[in-house]
């Protein structure tokens, strides 16, 4: 027989989906509660519900408020394609597109800008207070779009400031074994904000276009972050996390233009693997607040210049000194990375400098090995179409001329370092009395290294026999 905990927003009595989908969604939060209501019946009591969102565009005027655990909010179709772009081709040429909006299960959020408070912007806002904590809670398969950007005084195009004070999924309490699958989100200020996290799960969603993707805040543990694909604006975070431990970040594909790729601060014995990630910026990934513990290892880094007209002069307000990957804390592992550094020599900021790729500024006892370097310098060309010029920058790889950069630069507030394999001897600034390291070999180095010891034996030979020669002469004249 039919569900009673399975409901579809287009079917349900009170309001109307596409002039306010929160409304409706506040409705049947209100009927699973009102039906819910006993702990204990049988074992049980309290399963929660499915709420259906079918393909299709559904105003949100009304924030969603939800306080009850084991509710999964579903659609049909994560519904991404890109805004940015169309809002950068110009309006004449709009008819001519195949569609204009995102699509799938969508959901748009037309609540009023709240400045000053993010919570109130939120399309989706989470909390229970009291024990055990709200758990169980789901986001699946469907698009939130926060629809424009605002102007922010900057003289930017508005649609390109990635602002307007609207977030997707805000969670403000303490929180067990949350999932957010195959999601779509964009145009928002903020997609995901998340305090306290334990268990969360954020697996395969399509995040881009927004302020700052995803935002782990407060503290957790045991939580991940796996095959997404991201990328923020220039004045966010792609993935942040906080006083976290036990997270793990893997295989998913970061994608340019956000302030930073991955940023921890005070983040403890956590994993950032087998990602890909690009950068038109450094800071890439940043190791910040005593993160200690932890391991990036088998990632691809790609650093290079932003090739679409609308964002040519924009970065993060970093320079080529902060490294592709920052750390400040201690007994980190950086293993098995592969970097490429692909700019224009005349771009470095501040003029004359050597970029740096891995820094360790502070802390003592990191592990640095078998990390490949690529450092090209390039001339590269700017596009009004962002596919094209983007496409183009990822496959040029021919250049004429290595770029000069310091792969490994330990700062004077880290020491006990370890750095192996990870660079040339002159690639490698840090202080050899207080640091080990391995420089990797350079092309003819087993040459020359032989040819010296040859000519160390050979002048030895000599010395030898010019000893016994002199032996010789002096019992000759004694005889």
């Amino acid at each position: 027989m039919p569900s009673n905990n399975y409901y579809d927003v287009t079917a349900w009595p009170v309001g109307n989906p596409a002039k306010d989908v929160g409304e409706v969604l506040n409705s049947i939060i209100a009927d699973i509660k009102d039906r819910q209501s006993a702990t204990n019946v049988d074992d049980g009591g309290k399963p929660g519900a499915v709420i259906y969102i079918p393909p299709g565009d559904y105003h949100l005027r009304t924030q969603v408020v939800i306080d009850v655990s084991f509710l999964r909010i579903e659609g049909s179709g994560h519904g991404f394609t890109s805004s940015s772009i169309r809002y950068n081709v110009p309006e004449e040429e709009w008819p001519d597109l195949h569609e204009l909006w995102p699509g799938g299960s969508r959901i748009i959020v037309d609540l009023p800008a709240a400045e000053g408070d993010e919570a109130k912007g939120a399309a989706f806002y989470v909390e229970r207070s009291g024990n055990p904590r709200i758990s169980s809670v789901e986001f699946s398969n469907f698009c939130i779009d926060g629809l424009h950007f605002t102007p922010d005084g900057s003289g930017m195009h508005p649609e390109n400031t990635y602002v307007n004070g609207r977030t997707g999924i805000y969670v403000a309490s303490a929180n067990d074994s949350f999932r957010v699958t195959d999601m779509g989100f964009i145009y928002l200020e903020n997609a995901l904000t998340i305090y306290n996290a334990d268990a969360l799960s954020i697996h395969h969603n399509f995040i881009a276009e927004c302020g700052s993707c995803i935002e782990l805040r407060g503290w957790g543990q045991a939580s991940k972050i796996t095959d997404n694909l991201v990328g923020a604006g220039f004045k966010g975070h792609s993935v942040y996390a906080e006083n976290h431990g036990g997270l793990l970040i893997t295989a998913n594909n970061i994608f340019p233009r956000g302030a930073s790729s991955i940023h921890f601060r005070g983040v403890t014995r956590s994993s950032i693997t087998n990602n890909r990630l690009h950068s038109f910026y450094p800071g890439m990934v940043l190791l910040a607040d005593n993160s200690t513990e932890n391991l990036v290892a088998t990632n691809h880094f790609l650093r290079d210049h932003e090739p679409w007209t609308p964002f040519l002069g924009i970065d993060n307000g970093l320079d080529d000194v902060t490294g592709l990957l920052s750390v400040s804390g201690s007994n980190n592992s950086v293993i098995g990375n592969h970097f490429s550094e692909v700019l224009d020599a005349q771009s470095i900021r501040p003029a004359g400098a050597t970029p740096v790729i891995i820094r360790l500024k502070t802390g003592v006892g990191n592990f640095v090995s078998n990390n490949h370097v690529v450092a090209m310098d390039v001339h590269p060309k700017a596009s009004d179409s962002c596919y094209a010029a983007q496409v183009d920058a990822l496959l040029t790889t021919g250049a004429p001329d290595g770029l000069a950069v310091t792969a490994v630069l330990v700062d004077p507030e880290s020491s006990r370092n370890t750095i192996l394999d990870s660079g040339t001897d002159a690639q490698i600034v840090a202080d050899r009395d207080i640091n080990a390291i391995r420089a990797t070999p350079t092309v003819g180095s087993e040459f020359r290294r032989r040819l010296e010891s040859a000519s160390k034996a050979s002048r030895s030979q000599s010395v030898e026999s010019s000893l016994a020669s002199t032996r010789a002469t002096e019992l000759g004249n004694r005889g």
